[in-house]
């Protein structure tokens, strides 16, 4: 089987823009979508000049209406989908701005849902597709003032086990990928606003709140991400739906 289009969701960055980057130069066709569409176009054209197949596409996935829209003009064999947009708000839920609560739900869970439910006739039409949710550590433990986005990745694994059992029938597997800290500007941000709300220094939000717990101590890379999605895309991976894949370092052995 040829390699399948990817589209990924924000992309325009971090860890969106890593997996589209490493993805292509393994020969995968990627469709490199965001919120920010001249970021998006901006890696498309990146991986282009480096030999790879890329397009790029402007996508707001805390919009349904935006997500049919922008499906519905697609004329790419989309086999495989990676759910990876997601923002942080980190702060006590006595001082959590509801809409600011409401908006990572829309985008990190609901937003998930509803370009996977866009694609599926697609995928279902050509026998094959791959959704892969790029959930996180906190897609199964908790951590402090951040209520919001613990649920959202929580409700990814609840969403990827219904999904598994909708798709059963048909060459289509929707897993989550769980990493604990991967280093993007994502997580720099954190590490300012822990900082911040616990009174120590960046330095020290690293070494005793990021990476204490990670037996190994060290950052999921981006390469491990994308090769990860690599196999899940693959046709060893097609008994494999409905997962958590943990990527932790060890942090949830104990």
């Amino acid at each position: 089987m040829s390699k399948p289009w990817v589209l990924v969701t924000g992309a325009g960055s971090g860890i969106g823009q890593g997996i589209s980057e490493v993805l292509a130069s393994k020969g995968f066709p990627v469709l490199v979508t965001d919120l920010n569409g001249e970021a998006a176009a901006a890696v498309a054209e990146g991986i282009v000049a480096k030999g790879g197949k890329a397009e790029s596409g402007t996508l707001n996935v805390g919009d349904a209406a935006a997500i049919d829209a922008f499906v519905s003009r697609l004329n790419l064999p989309v086999g495989a989908v990676v759910n990876n947009a997601g923002l942080q708000h980190v702060a006590k839920l006595e001082e959590f701005p509801p809409e600011r609560w409401a908006l990572l739900i829309q985008v990190m869970l609901t937003g998930a849902a509803m370009l996977t439910r866009a694609l599926l006739p697609g995928m279902r039409e050509r026998g094959y597709g791959r959704v892969i949710n790029i959930g996180s550590i906190h897609s199964l433990v908790g951590s402090p003032y951040k209520s919001a986005y613990v649920a959202a990745k929580h409700g990814l694994l609840g969403f990827s086990k219904v999904m598994a059992l909708e798709t059963a029938d048909t060459d289509i597997t929707v897993n989550t990928i769980c990493p604990s800290y991967v280093k993007t500007p994502l997580v720099d941000k954190q590490i300012e606003a822990q900082a911040k709300e616990n009174g120590i220094s960046p330095e020290e939000v690293v070494s005793e709140i990021m990476l204490k717990p990670m037996p190994k101590g060290v950052f999921i890379s981006l390469e491990e991400l994308a090769g990860i999605t690599e196999f899940l895309m693959s046709d060893s991976a097609r008994n494999i739906t409905g997962q958590a894949i943990t990527v932790d370092g060890g942090w949830t052995v104990r």
